[in-house]
């Protein structure tokens, strides 16, 4: 498969170096696409100098902050334009661990396994997986915010709010990416609703997030209270239809690339 990894960066000069040249090493074949809002830290001519170096880097910057959401959608839209068959969202500060990228993308249906799932998710809340340098009080807002979601929306999933993710260019386009709103982390619940309303296939796969040792987090009060306020009418708003038969992968007529 033809794939871009699309990694949004605000602010992660310490990290964009290393976390490229990880994924470079673990997954050559794969391409970088650098999502960059207008870092005042330098991050973004740091991205410009690897592409220089590295024809399989390229980077895409944007004029100013307008959140984790607004950015996939910019880097989604332009693999989809330039004809990749999969797609990883992976974050800049080495969270997500390039070297498990390969399960992903051996659990994501290609033309090699037709058998394989539309979404994979790197999932931390599955047997095998796990989070490392996260205190309690972390572990218990993620864990809950899971947990939440899974409830109100009625999803079969673990880790709902989880980052590290592959799609097929069709399960995008099925699932409508270009229609979320959200702006922060709440972005990852939406495509997670979508898929599942779509008739796609998901699948879990065991990750190891470690804590990021470098930078600043952007996970902040206001990302936590927009994911529970869209949660929560994304939930009243489907109650209604929630025990609808769900329509197999079979029965959903799938979208070819021209």
């Amino acid at each position: 498969m033809r794939t871009l990894v699309i990694i949004p960066t605000y602010n992660e000069r310490e990290n964009i170096g290393s976390i490229v040249g990880r994924l470079r090493a673990s997954v050559p074949e794969a391409e970088v696409l650098v999502v960059d809002d207008g870092s005042p830290d330098g991050t973004g001519e740091i991205a410009d100098a690897l592409a220089a170096t590295d024809e399989n880097v390229s980077v895409l910057h944007r004029s100013g902050k307008e959140g984790l959401g607004a950015a996939y959608r910019a880097g989604m839209r332009q693999a989809l334009d330039a004809g990749y068959d999969a797609i990883v969202e992976m974050d800049a500060d080495g969270s997500h661990q390039p070297e498990q990228l390969p399960a992903l993308l051996g659990t994501l249906r290609s033309v090699d396994s037709p058998d394989g799932a539309d979404v994979v998710l790197g999932s931390r809340w599955v047997d095998g997986g796990g989070v490392v340098n996260w205190p309690a009080r972390r572990r218990l807002i993620s864990r809950g915010g899971s947990a939440y979601s899974r409830i109100a929306l009625g999803l079969p999933v673990r880790d709902v709010t989880g980052g590290y993710r592959a799609f097929t260019a069709d399960a995008l386009r099925r699932l409508h990416f270009e229609r979320t709103e959200s702006q922060g982390y709440c972005f990852q619940i939406d495509m997670t609703r979508r898929a599942y309303d779509a008739g796609l296939s998901i699948v879990e796969v065991p990750i190891t997030f470690v804590e990021r040792e470098r930078g600043a987090s952007k996970m902040g009060g206001g990302i936590v209270a927009e994911a529970m306020l869209r949660v929560t009418l994304w939930g009243l708003v489907g109650l209604p239809h929630r025990f609808r038969r769900r329509p197999t992968p079979a029965e959903v007529e799938p979208i070819r690339r021209a």
